[in-house]
């Protein structure tokens, strides 16, 4: 690893908490002073992924925009690592015309062809999509690689094990990414799962399966690098686990009061200041080189931030357009 990929690395983390961070304040400015998720310039449900900016960064650092990857109802982190245009994902937070969908789709259901991304408020769904890419790129004779992302809870779902299944028969240029954050929304992993790690079951179905403890950048980029690696060569699938954390509910306005105690604690296991200190600990970043990736980041994010806010709503008429019927 040269000293630019890891201060990529801590940019693009960076970057993704900025723009959380104010689609957080949006989100929140106009729900008081009684709570309700519906109203507001972003109403409906919002689901941030604040401690995770380590998996999405790691592993789209292997990716083009000729890879897909299928991303879970809490999606941002891999679509901006992935490529996506902020301005457009902010647009389609809002729900406006200029959005990825039109305004139409929402932050669970974010669709850019031009990356090659996807996700869905459907747990697990991304698992059988992803074999589908992978299987019409193998077909065409590229080396181009999807990835599947979901969370440790969908690694109990049947499309979970019936995609690694299918994957490995075929013999698919696909990545299995579990993001282990240990809470199936309020459930821990250990009342839902049997096994202590998810990789563990990717032997089961003859490919190699790998757990990233510490929600560790470097650990996710190494580990992702070789599985991607892998499937560009034609070698067949991974499955890649990293254990990540949630800093924030699972949806805003969670109280989170099954957490109990660990709620004091989820400061101290932030990936990015953990990060700016090793980095700035063997000289690969400066004080001033931390200043100018945070100013770039705002002020890319005001941007993208108010160009959401003047697209026009979608007029009724346009209701049935861009639907299935």
């Amino acid at each position: 690893m040269t000293t630019p990929d890891r201060a990529d690395l801590y940019a693009g983390m960076v970057r993704i908490r900025k723009f959380e961070a104010r689609i957080l304040q949006e989100y929140h400015a106009d729900k008081s002073p009684a709570w309700d998720i519906g109203a507001g310039l972003i109403p409906g449900e919002m689901h941030l992924s604040a401690g995770q900016e380590p998996v999405a960064v790691g592993v789209s650092a292997h990716l083009t925009a000729d890879d897909a990857i299928t991303a879970t109802h809490r999606p941002h982190h891999f679509a901006l690592a992935h490529g996506v245009d902020m301005k457009r994902l902010a647009a389609e937070i809002y729900g406006r015309t200029t959005g990825l969908c039109h305004g139409k789709g929402g932050h669970m259901h974010l669709f850019d062809p031009s990356h090659h991304f996807s996700c869905s408020g459907i747990i697990g769904q991304g698992y059988p999509v992803a074999c589908g890419q992978a299987m019409a790129m193998k077909r065409r004779g590229t080396d181009h690689v999807a990835v599947a992302v979901a969370g440790e809870g969908a690694a109990n779902q049947g499309a979970f094990h019936e995609s690694l299944n299918l994957a490995a028969l075929w013999n698919l240029p696909v990545v299995f990414v579990i993001e282990d954050n240990d809470w199936a929304i309020s459930v821990p992993r250990s009342h839902s799962t049997a096994t202590p790690s998810n990789a563990d079951r990717a032997a089961g179905y003859g490919m190699p399966g790998v757990r990233v403890e510490h929600n560790d950048p470097d650990a996710v980029l190494e580990a992702a690098g070789a599985a991607v690696a892998r499937a560009r060569r034609g070698e067949g699938p991974s499955l890649l686990e990293v254990h990540t954390v949630r800093l924030w509910g699972h949806f805003e306005g969670d109280a989170q009061a099954y957490r109990g105690a660990e709620l004091e604690t989820l400061d101290e296991r932030d990936p990015i200041p953990a990060y700016e200190a090793r980095l700035l600990e063997t000289g690969e970043l400066t004080p001033e080189r931390v200043e100018e990736i945070s100013a770039a980041a705002t002020a890319e994010v005001d941007e993208a931030i108010e160009f959401a806010r003047d697209s026009p709503v979608p007029p009724p008429e346009d209701a049935l357009r861009d639907v299935f019927a």
